[in-house]
């Protein structure tokens, strides 16, 4: 035997006698990651790499975060084209008879895959009778087609278009001294159209359809400041509650002052209205609810927080009153009982958020503050709390779309984003982002199809998130007549 080679054969049997960790330590080891045993030839083994993943991964991680974007977006495009690609297959490889295409957004799609006629691959079939092609179960002799009937069924069936939210609001309007305070109400769309908005110690009103602005009122000649606003439902009377605790009443066409009641000890944050009834909430921890037609008006107080009331809402039936408070408590009220019949202390932090659906009698929804985040929704009807969501910031206004079983919530630290949700599966429609501070007021408008937000950052933010689904298609929002954004 040669010499030579009998020292790298010597060699090569003592390396592999070596313990690993001594290869470790020594640095041997550190060569090559996989090797095999094979003589004295170096064979790397590459099984263990996906190199179509890698490839990807690499060029994924050179994109810039715009072309990232782009991609997911187009592979957003493309999913519903794949979903029927894949139906297509099923069709002609398993024999599925899939006649329309599943929406791929739907959560309930991969149960539908899975409760579908699973058959094998190879089956023995025997055809006693065939068909004519014009019962609808196969194609024309004469068609030139290789795909069955099912598929062509399938690939005719009615493409629903994707929904797209336009990320950029339609329009932004300066606020000065709108204030940055979690606990205040100070932004409602009335039925008119018109916009009110409490900037320090001035109410202003605008208007969607003319654009026009004009100052409802003053309370710098009181000393006092606007802490919330809201309109009755008619839209003719707006509710301004102050820092000193007063509820001033105003006629928005004549712009007069009809009334101003006493009553509460601390500023009032929130107002809701209930047919010719106004209930108000306070930070002295009281809810007073009067009839504004009689004088003095009548009133009830309801007793149940331990800290400041800052979200006030009555149900479409106008039966109950939600309020959420300073001490983590969503309390529901009834419009005879002076206690509360409903209690619910899941949340962790202040609940300000709160909406009643209007599509499902007694479920009601609540957001909770910083150290909460939650999204949670209740069924009033039976007292049982029903899905919650981490919603991972602030969450500062809840509302609900008119048309369609979504809401849209906004947040504040630390994302102050905007969020449209579907329910009950709690997927994420759409993010909206552009404001700088927390997005701590919401209004929608009377079509229901968009809404309006306010932040610290002094402006006011208009955003197209739900459609009409019942309306015709040449049936557009007045709100489409605003200009562009400034």
């Amino acid at each position: 035997m040669d010499q030579e080679y009998e020292r790298r054969l010597l060699r090569q049997i003592n390396h592999q006698n070596v313990p690993e960790d001594h290869l470790t330590k020594s640095g041997y080891a550190t060569c090559s990651p996989v090797t095999v045993k094979s003589g004295d030839r170096f064979i790397p083994t590459r099984a263990g790499s996906n190199w179509s993943i890698n490839f990807h991964y690499a060029n994924e991680n050179c994109w810039s975060p715009n072309q990232n974007q782009r991609s997911k977006d187009a592979s957003a495009d493309t999913g519903k084209d794949a979903v029927a690609y894949a139906a297509l297959l099923r069709n002609e490889l398993l024999g599925a008879g899939i006649e329309t295409v599943p929406d791929p957004h739907t959560e309930d799609r991969r149960q539908a895959i899975l409760t579908q006629d699973t058959h094998s691959l190879f089956r023995y079939t025997i055809h006693t009778k065939r068909v004519p092609f014009d019962s609808g179960n196969e194609v024309s002799p004469y068609s030139l087609s290789p795909l069955s009937n099912k598929s062509h069924k399938l690939l005719r069936s009615p493409r629903k278009p994707a929904r797209k939210i336009s990320k950029i609001p339609f329009k932004v309007l300066d606020a000065p001294e709108l204030q940055d305070d979690f606990y205040l109400n100070l932004v409602d769309w009335s039925a008119g159209n018109l916009l009110s908005v409490g900037l320090g110690a001035c109410v202003y009103l605008w208007s969607a359809c003319t654009s026009q602005v004009t100052r409802l009122c003053d309370l710098s000649v009181d000393g006092d400041s606007v802490t919330s606003v809201c309109w009755n439902e008619r839209g003719s009377l707006v509710a301004v509650g102050t820092h000193k605790g007063f509820v001033q009443i105003w006629d928005a066409a004549g712009g007069r002052k009809l009334t101003s009641m006493e009553g509460h000890s601390a500023r009032v944050g929130a107002l809701a209205w209930n047919g010719d009834q106004l209930s108000s909430g306070s930070r002295d921890r009281v809810i007073l609810q009067r009839d504004v037609r009689t004088a003095p008006p009548a009133e009830r107080r309801l007793q149940g927080h331990r800290q400041e009331v800052c979200g006030l809402k009555w149900s479409p039936d106008h039966q109950h009153l939600a309020s959420g408070g300073n001490d983590n408590k969503l309390l529901v009220w009834n419009s005879s009982s002076l206690l509360p019949v409903q209690q619910y202390s899941e949340h962790l932090a202040a609940v300000k958020a709160i909406a009643w659906s209007p599509h499902q009698h007694g479920l009601l929804a609540s957001g909770g503050g910083t150290a909460d985040r939650c999204l949670r929704f209740w069924n009033t009807l039976t007292g049982q709390a029903l899905q919650s969501t981490d919603t991972g910031s602030q969450v500062c206004n809840l509302a609900w779309s008119k048309h369609a079983n979504e809401l849209v919530s906004t947040h504040g630290y630390s994302q102050n984003q905007i969020l449209v949700w579907k329910y009950p599966s709690l997927t994420q429609v759409a993010k909206l982002t552009g404001h700088s501070y927390r997005v701590l007021y919401l209004a929608v408008s009377p079509d229901g199809e968009a809404i309006v937000t306010g932040a610290g950052d002094e402006t006011l933010r208009f955003w197209n998130v739900f459609s009409k689904t019942r309306c015709t298609k040449e049936s557009k929002s007045v709100l489409n007549l605003f200009t562009r954004i400034r």
